[in-house]
């Protein structure tokens, strides 16, 4: 099987049914440190040096998220923590694109 960050995104138009646990969990698996709430979003807390580097971070997953047209929830805090929230809007819940994104994220230099 592929690598999830070598995958793309594919347009999710509300007809799938959101990921069961026992769909999202191998996938999980996967990426190291994400966890998952309430079995619908997908969550992660990177921290960085100073503001600076946070603030590039965010700029980098911007452009990973525009390429992939798949968008995460993004929080600066406490001037250097990050935190990403993933989860598909069209099924209010899990995708493959989540992990995907989740994935690519986790390469970021």
């Amino acid at each position: 099987m592929e690598k999830l960050h070598n995958l793309k995104c594919k347009p999710c138009e509300g007809t799938m049914k959101p990921y069961s646990r026992k769909e999202y969990l191998p996938h999980l698996k996967k990426i190291k440190g994400w966890k998952v709430l309430a079995d619908k979003l997908l969550e992660k807390e990177f921290k960085f040096k100073n503001f600076k580097d946070a603030l590039r971070f965010i700029d980098k997953i911007g452009e990973i998220a525009e390429k992939n047209g798949h968008h995460p929830n993004m929080l600066l805090y406490d001037f250097n923590k990050v935190r990403i929230n993933l989860y598909t809007h069209a099924i209010d819940g899990l995708s493959l694109n989540d992990f995907i994104i989740a994935a690519k994220i986790d390469r970021i230099k």
